[in-house]
């Protein structure tokens, strides 16, 4: 069996958890306290990948990332960066693509503290940002691990976006979702079987361990 596939799932599924987890903490917190007009501009941008075909988004990821385009051919004169069939546009299509995954448990766990959790804090000196990884991060513990959990399995579950964006390159791109889809098409049942039967048993057993840990947080999260 080639493990390659599978190692690369994973590899991608924790660094997009990790990139995920940056960018969605001071996001997450911003759309729980602002009033701003914008706002529900900006909630409608995170949450399109919930609604969208993958492929449409993975199109345009192609079509931006491609060294034929603007934005493609300034990041790859000026940077050196290439992101069309390469592991680190896998990176950043699957961080914008699981965005809401993270996005969405964090704001509803800030929006959840009481006002007077977070003045009392101020009235006591604490900065913002004391404020927020001291006293505010603290009592959202069950949504940061929901939106962990939920972002690297929606990770390692990407077919339409990795292919669209990274192709079918042995080593570099080839996940194992592309790979369950190539022995199907090839007709090698056994080894779709293995690849499909690791990712079965690795998310359930993932999954099962939130729900007996967290499993009201977990659940309202779908509600």
């Amino acid at each position: 069996m080639n493990w390659e596939p599978l190692i690369l799932t994973f590899k991608l599924a924790v660094l997009t958890t990790f990139i995920l987890l940056v960018v969605a903490l001071p996001l997450a917190r911003w759309l729980s306290t602002t009033e701003a007009k914008i706002k529900p501009v900006i909630e409608t941008l995170v949450s399109m990948p919930l609604v969208l075909p993958p492929t449409v988004l993975g199109f345009y990821f192609l079509m931006a990332f491609s060294p034929n385009n603007f934005f493609g051919n300034w990041l790859n004169e000026w940077l050196g960066v290439k992101l069309v069939f390469s592991f680190a546009g896998l990176t950043v299509a699957s961080v914008l693509y699981s965005l809401p995954f993270m996005v969405h448990p964090l704001q509803s766990g800030l929006s959840s503290i009481p006002r007077s959790v977070t003045e009392a804090a101020y009235v006591m000196g604490k900065s913002t940002w004391e404020t927020f990884f001291k006293v505010q991060l603290p009592q959202i513990k069950p949504a940061l691990l929901t939106g962990i959990v939920l972002s690297f399995a929606h990770t390692v579950g990407e077919f339409g976006v990795v292919l669209m964006i990274g192709g079918n390159i042995p080593g570099k791109t080839k996940v194992a979702s592309i790979a369950i889809y190539d022995e199907v098409e090839a007709l090698n049942y056994d080894a779709a079987h293995l690849y499909s039967f690791i990712l079965f048993g690795i998310t359930f057993c993932i999954l099962l361990v939130v729900y007996l840990v967290n499993g009201n947080h977990f659940k309202s999260f779908y509600k």
